[in-house]
């Protein structure tokens, strides 16, 4: 039984982020762990409602008011059952996810939503810190071996569902390292690699198996992969980087796409490598891009020591709270998301585009020419428009690319198999989540396209649940989701 006055005595209140002046010295997290007498106050807050709209927020269906009850009254490891029941990994998306579910909170109609973000990453925090996370290998083993290609959150969630049903599986990830967008796209100060590696040993004592350094249908043939498994799960993520080719300008050097400039740097923070060959270091930094991508490059390139740092966006400037007549309640606000990195310096300038990227006169990037611009859809069409005599420039030394994803990229599994992206550069599934070719299925964002890490994960476990019945093994897996689920418009 809920407490039914939480909401009334307690206020949202987050932990306080480590201050600034000390957390851009270094790459740790940004939020310390939060004590539990906050936690169990923010988890009072819920008000365990008779038609909890959380869960239709979470594409996970997380039984959010059940372990925020069991976190009031102590019961950390009931709560940490229960948060696992329906998230193999709440520890990556209690640090990465946007939290759909809270702006689903009936709490706040009329209030401030409960923090169930950070009450999720608590309790999974304390679930590996006591020692409730544990291996769970299967019983009996089903004699059926399984190939997921991608080590993403989705091929990881659909490894660890299969395994845990007794079949042999085995990831192939073509990085020097298990993670795939956890690993090396995002930076440490978002989430720190030792997070990964615990979750990633749980694994391997459940008997997963993983190959780094290999490049499916190159290292090995999708023929070897048809002889050796009974399926094939391509989770292979949506890493064509959106370009700007046409801008006059754009093969300036100093003009990099976003992943050029992340994956190096977390390879430095690794140790994996001396120096990135892209260094904000006392440079004037442009970001074209305002989401999580261009706010991983904003705390990237503080902490690199640019000189100095500006962030364009082609919308305009949202507003604050929501705007209740555009997006009710509950669907997914547009609203001002202020990050971390943004409290760290720089400047967000909102509502213009890039004209063309000025060359100093010996094949360098000196500063980009924008206007500012009107966006707007009209029948289903984006339309950008520019504001006439609104041309001006700004000093650049480095400008990074943060402006979305295209879909999956072109790789030789794909064609080797006979299968085709869409106009949306991704593979489609029907809804037992099988591509057209036989046995070979497909989850996370090579399905839907950038999305979010809970999206992942839903995807991985239905597609896992998908397979095991296609394999014909005994028993049944949990599907949070159908292949032709519809995201959330976040």
């Amino acid at each position: 039984m809920p407490d039914p006055n939480g909401f009334l005595r307690y206020e949202r209140q987050l932990p306080k982020r480590r201050p600034v002046p000390v957390r851009i010295r270094d790459w740790r997290e940004v939020y310390p762990p939060a004590g539990e007498d906050l936690i169990r106050d923010q988890a009072t807050r819920c008000m365990d409602c008779g038609i909890p709209f959380c869960h239709e927020g979470c594409p996970l269906g997380n039984r959010i008011p059940d372990w925020n009850d069991l976190v009031r009254t102590g019961a950390w490891q009931s709560a940490a059952e229960a948060l696992h029941a329906t998230n193999n990994f709440p520890e990556f998306t209690g640090r990465l996810c946007p939290a759909p579910c809270e702006a689903a909170c009936v709490l706040g109609i009329a209030d401030d939503p409960v923090t169930i973000k950070q009450v999720e990453v608590e309790i999974a925090n304390h679930a590996f810190d006591l020692g409730y996370v544990r291996p769970q290998p299967a019983p009996l083993l089903s004699g059926k071996r399984v190939a997921v290609v991608g080590s993403g959150p989705a091929g990881l969630a659909a490894a660890q569902q299969l395994a845990r049903a007794g079949h042999a599986v085995t990831v192939y990830e073509r990085d020097d390292r298990i993670g795939g967008l956890l690993r090396y796209g995002i930076p440490d100060f978002k989430i720190e690699k030792s997070v990964v590696d615990a979750r990633l040993a749980q694994m391997s004592a459940e008997g997963v198996v993983f190959e780094t350094g290999v490049d499916v249908g190159t290292d090995i043939t999708v023929d070897d992969l048809r002889e050796r498994f009974d399926a094939v799960l391509l989770a292979t993520g949506a890493l064509a980087s959106r370009d700007v080719p046409a801008t006059p300008g754009r093969s300036l050097n100093g003009v990099h796409l976003a992943m050029e400039h992340l994956v190096p740097a977390n390879r430095v923070v690794a140790g994996l490598q001396a120096s990135t060959p892209i260094d904000a270091a006392g440079k004037h930094v442009i970001i074209i891009g305002g989401g999580d991508t261009g706010a991983d490059c904003l705390g990237v390139a503080h902490r690199q020591g640019a000189a100095s740092v500006v962030q364009l966006d082609q919308y305009p400037l949202p507003p604050d709270a929501r705007a209740a007549e555009q997006h009710p309640w509950p669907t997914w606000p547009v609203i001002l998301r202020n990050y971390p990195a943004h409290e760290e310096g720089g400047e967000r300038v909102f509502g213009v585009a890039v004209e063309e990227f000025v060359d100093d006169g010996a094949g360098n990037v000196a500063a980009i020419r924008i206007a500012d611009v009107v966006v707007e859809r009209v029948n289903g069409v984006r339309t950008v428009t520019e504001t006439p005599g609104s041309s001006r420039e700004l000093r650049a030394d480095l400008v990074l690319l943060a402006i979305g994803f295209d879909g999956t990229e072109e790789q030789p599994v794909l064609s080797q198999f006979g299968i085709s992206r869409n106009a949306r550069g991704v593979l489609d599934a029907g809804a037992d989540w099988q591509t057209s070719a036989p046995g070979v299925f497909v989850a996370g964002d090579a399905h839907r396209g950038a999305s979010l890490i809970v999206w992942a994960i839903a995807e991985g476990r239905s597609a896992a649940a998908a397979i095991h019945d296609y394999l014909g093994a005994a028993g049944e897996l949990p599907a949070p989701v159908q292949a032709s689920a519809q995201p959330l418009s976040v």
